[in-house]
């Protein structure tokens, strides 16, 4: 027999009883029913109930054993009463009366339990991460990372693509986000970077004639967290395609994507239309770029019933250029005390509030409009709103205005809360849009400067001939893919012609010597004959949080760091020595008191 065990914890059923095994794995729970143990065995496939009595030999060591202990049992497999078999779990009918055990690893005092769900605080969870991960949902959500991998890693090949690896260490590169660097012993004073993303390298494959090219890739970036974002590295399945259009790469994504989520979803419908939203429309009509669909509500600009109106706020708004008003249609909502509501979520969100206007029964059976907005604009122009609306009786609409960027995204919050509390959000499915037509350039608000507002490697729509007029009316072939709220998927066709990169980057601010010495080794590659390619990159971490069902991505990494950017188990960032200092010629300077 095995060292350690013949069977795991998953595997004994009825057709073992009366066979004689050995189980190991960690003491799960220890029940003392007086004079018999009953304790859950459990192991990285499941639980086993095993017992012993006061006749077993075992029994007094039993008696010491302690929850985690791990542990290795000689034992009967003896079938239970049918009255206590436990169909939750495999093993259920059935369980081992122990005659030998050897404890092979004691455990201390626990700072957190493994059994059950309880809801402890994250950094205790995060500093025994070890622990943590031996909870139930959080190894289910790892292995549910370890079979999309798989997965996505099957797809990729099935279609065709090849799986290329990329450097971990290399240049500094302007991706958007702050770079780690890693000083040079062998080069002092120089640096090197963590990629933010193999985006030159891919290119350089297609370069190459590697036609298509796919990798689970670590990307490395010194962000800000957020509940959805890691702030140290994440994964990516990272995407380039040779001689293909924009269609092209939708065409081979969305079957990987849409197969994987049908795979995972357990039983949640995932829906096949995945429409094409132009930038500009989706921050219209949703207040964001990567919109939740599941939410019906679609906003609308209602400037013209305003403009020199009764209501004197949204009316002189109307007169300062770029200022218009937008409607967010809420069908069902109208009641005072939810208009209310909503207005209070408004002001919560660092705005003075949402006007609004509710269409009720009046008091001669008629529909009537109903708010202080109605009373101040007068029945033709609600009557106007109501119809341009598509709204009715018990319905209602509230409004925003000013400067569009000012306000869209509180208002894409306040049709997200509508959505939610009015029960239009649909529940049990998944609904994905490529978000498409992105601006290549925005302007800084404070200093006027003009810069990339998306990928810099972008091809422009119109190529060379679109650089000539005012940048920020140049669209990008660039484009986002969104699901339920997230942001799944960006990617680009690449400006593959040396001519139009520089004048790209020109337009930003960047100077030709600029762009050769931060992205020499693509430029030179692009004049010795560059095919015109694409492709995306898909965030792992991502598709995991939403197949898992949790708005945290901290759930479904392995070792995560806490929202500080520490990780709490290896104690890390932690400080060089002055050895370490030394052989790199740096010098710390402290920070400002």
């Amino acid at each position: 027999m095995h060292a350690y065990r013949s069977h795991t914890c998953a595997d004994l059923n009825k057709a073992h009883v009366g066979q004689h095994i050995r189980l190991a794995g960690w003491v799960h729970r220890v029940r003392d029913h007086g004079g018999v143990l009953f304790i859950d065995l459990r192991d990285h496939y499941g639980i086993t109930q095993i017992l012993a009595d006061s006749d077993s030999p075992a029994f007094a060591a039993l008696e010491k054993v302690r929850a985690e202990w791990v542990i290795s049992i000689d034992g009967t497999v003896k079938a239970r009463d049918e009255s206590l078999i436990n169909p939750k779990i495999p093993t259920g009918e059935i369980e081992v009366y122990i005659r030998d055990m050897r404890v092979l690893g004691e455990a201390g005092e626990l700072p957190l339990p493994v059994f059950g769900e309880p809801d402890y605080p994250e950094e205790t969870r995060l500093t025994y991460r070890f622990l943590d991960l031996r909870r139930e949902t959080l190894h289910n959500s790892m292995m549910l990372r370890s079979n999309v991998v798989r997965s996505i890693r099957n797809r990729m090949w099935d279609a065709q693509f090849n799986e290329f690896q990329t450097p971990i260490i290399t240049a500094s590169s302007p991706e958007g986000a702050r770079d780690f660097l890693v000083p040079s012993r062998l080069h002092p004073g120089k640096f090197y970077a963590l990629p933010q993303a193999p985006q030159q390298f891919k290119q350089l494959i297609m370069v190459a004639g590697f036609d298509r090219y796919f990798q689970i890739a670590p990307c490395f970036r010194d962000e800000d967290p957020r509940a959805d974002r890691s702030p140290t590295d994440f994964y990516q399945l990272d995407v380039e395609m040779s001689f293909v259009t924009q269609d092209d790469v939708f065409a081979a994504v969305q079957p990987v994507i849409q197969g994987l989520f049908e795979e995972f979803s357990e039983g949640k419908y995932v829906d096949p239309d995945w429409p094409q939203i132009a930038y500009k429309d989706s921050l219209l009509w949703y207040g964001s770029d990567k919109p939740d669909l599941r939410n019906p509500i679609k906003m609308q600009v209602v400037s013209e019933h305003f403009a020199g109106s009764g209501f004197a706020i949204f009316a002189k708004l109307l007169e300062n250029e770029g200022t218009e008003i937008r409607a967010i249609p809420a069908p069902t909502g109208g009641s005072r005390k939810f208009c209310d509501r909503m207005n209070a979520f408004a002001q919560q969100q660092g705005l003075p509030g949402m006007g609004y206007i509710f269409w009720r029964k009046g008091d001669d059976g008629a529909m009537e409009a109903a708010g202080p907005l109605a009373k101040n604009i007068g029945p033709e122009r609600t009557e106007a709103i109501r119809v341009q609306l598509g709204l009715g009786e018990g319905d209602a609409a509230f409004f925003l205005g000013g400067k569009p960027e000012a306000f869209e995204a509180v208002a894409g919050r306040a049709r997200n809360e509508i959505g939610r509390e009015l029960g239009l959000t649909e529940e049990g499915v998944f609904k994905f849009a490529w978000i498409v037509d992105f601006p290549m350039y925005e302007k800084d608000p404070d200093t006027g400067k003009i810069d990339f507002s998306h990928n810099p490697f972008s091809m422009p729509q119109g190529g060379m001939e679109a650089l000539q007029g005012d940048p920020l009316k140049v669209l990008g072939y660039q484009y986002d893919l969104a699901c339920n709220g997230y942001e799944l998927v960006s990617g680009a066709i690449r400006n593959h012609k040396p001519e139009i990169m520089f004048k790209a980057f020109e337009l930003a601010g960047y100077g030709k010597d600029e762009v050769e010495k931060r992205f020499g080794g693509m430029v030179k590659a692009f004049k010795y004959g560059a095919p015109p390619h694409g492709g995306c990159a898909a965030g792992i971490d991502r598709i995991v949080m939403l197949l898992a069902d949790t708005a945290n991505i901290r759930e479904v990494i392995m070792f995560p760091m806490n929202q500080r950017a520490e990780d709490l188990m290896m104690n890390a960032p932690s400080e060089a020595t002055n050895e370490q200092l030394r052989e790199l010629r740096l010098r710390v300077v402290p920070p400002e008191k």
